[in-house]
């Protein structure tokens, strides 16, 4: 029996128009009303997922949210962080310096804060028009401090010349960070191991639910180990090949009520 699920937004959860079908939310809202836990998992910050969790109500005690790619996990009533891992001042100075050497705009989340860093002339970021709902913060890496959380690490520009420049990142840093593109015109890095699935898997153990529990569903490479560690791993119809390959099943499309085709049949009596 499935007592946890946990979904993704961008081109799982929200269509192109980035709205909620009334299918998917009625869904969802039943599933909740059955004792089911249902978990927004992405790489935004809570502040910038508020209007969606709203909508679905899920602002009440006992709910809660996988944030930053599975960076926190946190309680929706409070904001309350449960579970968390960042990078550290060290990893900012360097993706930095790295985001110079490529010509290519940096930004680090930091709770609801954007630090916006000036490490290219010619490209500048687009994060805060991505979300308009977190807090912009110009500075230089001298500002920074050791004791403030960095949630991670994002590149967001154009996907044609990000594309170009995602060839050029060496190795090492993917030895050492996960690299992972969330979205056409978005690069995130994170630390090594820290995955939407990390933060699930925290959760179902204060929880108490085992992985064969879980339903998780998910697009994009990000949603890759989450959808692995799942007892059912659902991939969306316009899912990327290789989240499709490892799941155990491929529901409907993010523009089709996808979301909610899978939960009636896998989890609503």
């Amino acid at each position: 029996m499935i007592k946890l699920i946990a979904i993704d937004l961008d081109g799982t959860l929200l269509d192109r128009q980035k709205q909620i079908s009334e299918r998917n939310k009625q869904a969802l809202k039943q599933a909740k009303a059955q004792g089911v836990k249902v978990v927004i998992c992405t790489g935004r910050p809570l502040r910038a997922i508020e209007p969606i969790l709203e909508e679905l109500d899920l602002l009440d005690e006992g709910d809660y949210s996988i944030t930053f790619n599975g960076g926190l996990v946190q309680k929706n009533d409070t904001g309350e962080v449960m579970e968390r891992a960042g990078l550290q001042l060290a990893d900012v100075h360097r993706l930095v310096d790295l985001a110079k050497m490529l010509d290519l705009p940096l930004d680090v989340l930091s709770q609801e804060h954007v630090i916006i860093f000036n490490t290219s002339e010619n490209h500048q970021t687009i994060y805060p028009e991505l979300s308009p709902l977190l807090l912009p913060e110009l500075a230089h890496t001298a500002d920074l401090s050791e004791g403030r959380l960095y949630n991670k690490a994002v590149v967001a520009y154009h996907q044609e010349y990000l594309d170009q420049q995602i060839q050029k990142i060496p190795d090492v840093f993917k030895e050492t960070y996960e690299v992972i593109k969330t979205r056409e015109n978005l690069l995130e890095f994170m630390p090594k191991g820290i995955t939407k699935a990390y933060g699930i898997s925290l959760l179902a153990q204060d929880l108490d639910i085992l992985p064969e529990e879980v339903m998780c569903i998910g697009d994009e490479e990000n949603d890759l180990p989450m959808i692995e560690y799942a007892g059912i791993g659902v991939a969306m119809a316009n899912a990327i090949d290789c989240v499709k390959a490892i799941a155990d099943v491929v529901t409907d499309s993010n523009e089709a009520d996808g979301v909610a085709k899978a939960v009636e049949k896998y989890v609503l009596q």
